[in-house]
């Protein structure tokens, strides 16, 4: 999975990769060529005293030195660039096929892991690039070059060579095949620990109106310490790779002292030999030591692209048709035919044999009892997911047939919790239509009887909204959820349960001021309380995922006994009249 991810996204940044492997390669032959230039020093100029040779072999020296800086610079600048690019890419494209998901997707993944693979995730590919661009492109030059060289000092020391390389490949091949299920684990833990953290963040009043906090620290605790136990295991097991590497390194130096001062006694190599093959055993070890971050890294950055590669290979549940209608009339007629609607892994069907027609100019209310399938024919409207049996239709076209965006500018949607973004009142009036002029959310605003509390804010339309509207009150985020819906003027409205914050009297006046701005459209309420669609031109009673009743106020008083059961829950005989 690692291998396709990078070779998608790493095909823009050719150049870039072009350039590291010639300045890695520069950079590698020059530090091969200081230590063969180091040997010359010693024997030719330090034993013979010839300072002549000295100095103008340091100077060569000196300049080989300042080029392999020069090289070293500019591939970390060029690998940085690419391994940002590619973070930047591979994030943005998360995004983009995350936004195309329909509930159904995002439900599957969660919001939490969705979160962790767009960042965590990412983070360690890109770290990955970075590193191999920094450090693995210059490992096997070195270890080739450095064998090349050293067999050119002396034939008889590589058989420390021999025995120390393959012996550190085999005990890093070990520990990457033990550090690959602990890597995997510790991105479940964390997508745990981001989901508890997340639900107590937006849970934090029920927990503390219950006084739950010592059991929520205690739920917090164990993800916790789930994933301190997993990222000590993965941490053990990194910490013992480089102490056994530098040990089989210096052992090695060891063993080549050794082996070589024998050698030099029997004038079958020189001191400036010794010391050139010295150094070129560190480069090579080093070289493969530099290899043990890759391998530490590789693990868990081979479990990140998985996790990518797994949202990317999630093919959305609701897509745009190959060839989709792009227009429709500008008054349009909602039509739902025999719609039946499963939820994945469902034992029951939430939906069963729907069928009702919304026209425009008309007000349509959906009640019923808590878990009847209101909210989900709304979700089935505005296409957040597709039905499973039947049809639903817009102006005569299966919304399926539709293009997404032609149905969804049509539909101006107040949904159940009222969600507002960071920014202003007037930056989250005008999501819905950026174009919008400063009397025109006014007018939203008043129709939306939000007038009197936005005007008491210091900075009126330019007032700080916090994430969530957390500085507002139930009530106040609503009206200005449904402002923000007016502000668009769409052809099709739909409250979910969008009154249900306000008091009696706010809702009858926002009633009042909405119907002259929504005489012309398609209007589908879905509410809880009968005062707020006792004026609806039709009312559809769901029960148990179908319709028990369909009519006025009056006739279904009258026709039937699951309506008349919920107004005497909530009115008093006396208005039942109007």
């Amino acid at each position: 999975m690692l291998f396709r991810l990078l070779r998608i996204y790493l095909r823009p940044y050719r150049r870039d990769l072009l350039a590291v492997l010639v300045l890695q390669f520069v950079q590698a032959i020059a530090a091969l060529y200081l230590p063969a230039l180091n040997a010359e020093i010693i024997d030719k100029g330090i034993t013979k005293g010839d300072h002549g040779f000295i100095w103008t072999t340091g100077g060569e020296m000196l300049a080989i030195s300042l080029v392999q800086i020069i090289c070293s610079v500019g591939a970390v600048y060029f690998g940085a660039r690419a391994a940002m690019g590619v973070g930047r890419d591979v994030r943005a494209a998360l995004f983009h096929r995350v936004g195309e998901f329909s509930t159904r997707e995002v439900d599957h993944f969660g919001p939490p892991s969705l979160i962790t693979r767009i960042t965590n995730d990412v983070n360690q590919v890109q770290l990955l690039v970075q590193m191999i661009c920094t450090l693995m492109i210059a490992a096997p030059i070195t270890a080739v070059g450095g064998t090349i060289m050293a067999l050119r000092e002396d034939v008889g020391l590589t058989v420390v060579l021999a025995v120390a390389l393959p012996l550190m490949l085999i005990y890093i091949g070990f520990v990457i095949s033990m550090m690959m299920p602990e890597f995997r684990r510790m991105q479940e833990r964390i997508d745990h620990v981001n989901q508890v953290l997340r639900e107590q963040l937006m849970g934090v009043r029920v927990i503390r109106a219950f006084i739950r906090e010592p059991l929520e620290e205690r739920r917090f605790g164990t993800a916790n310490q789930e994933l301190t136990d997993t990222s000590l295991r993965a941490g053990r097991l990194m910490a013992s790779m480089f102490p056994v590497v530098m040990l089989i390194v210096n052992v090695a130096g060891v063993a080549v002292v050794w082996i070589g001062a024998q050698r030099i006694d029997r004038n079958e190599m020189t001191i400036g030999s010794l010391v050139a093959f010295l150094i070129y055993l560190v480069q090579i070890l080093m070289s493969a030591m530099f290899a043990t971050f890759i391998a530490v890294l590789w693990p868990r950055s081979e479990v990140c692209a998985e996790r990518v590669v797994e949202v990317f290979d999630m093919q959305p549940s609701v897509v745009a048709p190959a060839n989709p209608v792009t227009e429709l009339s500008e008054r349009a007629t909602v039509r739902f035919d025999r719609v039946g609607f499963h939820y994945p892994g469902a034992e029951q069907p939430v939906l069963r044999d729907i069928s009702f027609t919304a026209s425009p100019g008309q007000t349509m209310a959906i009640i019923g009892s808590t878990g009847s399938g209101k909210t989900t024919i709304l979700g089935l409207l505005a296409r957040l997911f597709d039905v499973t049996s039947g049809s639903v239709s817009v102006d005569g076209v299966d919304i399926r047939k539709l293009d997404p965006q032609v149905l969804w500018k049509r539909i101006g949607m107040v949904p159940q919790r009222p969600y507002l973004f960071s920014g202003t009142v007037a930056s989250n009036l005008r999501y819905a239509n950026p174009q919008a002029t400063d009397d025109e959310l006014w007018a939203a605003l008043d129709i939306a009887q939000a007038t009197e509390f936005v005007t008491k804010m210091a900075e009126q339309l330019n007032a700080p909204i916090e994430q969530g509207g957390t500085n507002l009150s139930g009530g106040q985020r609503q009206r200005l959820a449904i402002a923000r819906a007016i502000v668009r003027r769409p052809e099709i409205y739909l409250f979910d349960d969008s009154f249900s914050a306000l008091d009696l009297a706010t809702d009858a006046k926002l009633r009042a001021a909405l119907y002259p701005a929504t005489r012309d459209a398609c209007v589908i309420v879905v509410a809880q309380r009968v005062s707020t669609i006792i004026d609806a031109d039709q009312i559809v009673v769901l029960d148990d995922g179908q319709i028990v009743g369909t009519g006025t106020h009056d006739e279904l008083l009258v026709s039937c006994p699951t309506y008349l059961e919920i107004v005497n829950s909530q009115l008093q005989v006396s208005e039942h009249a109007r």
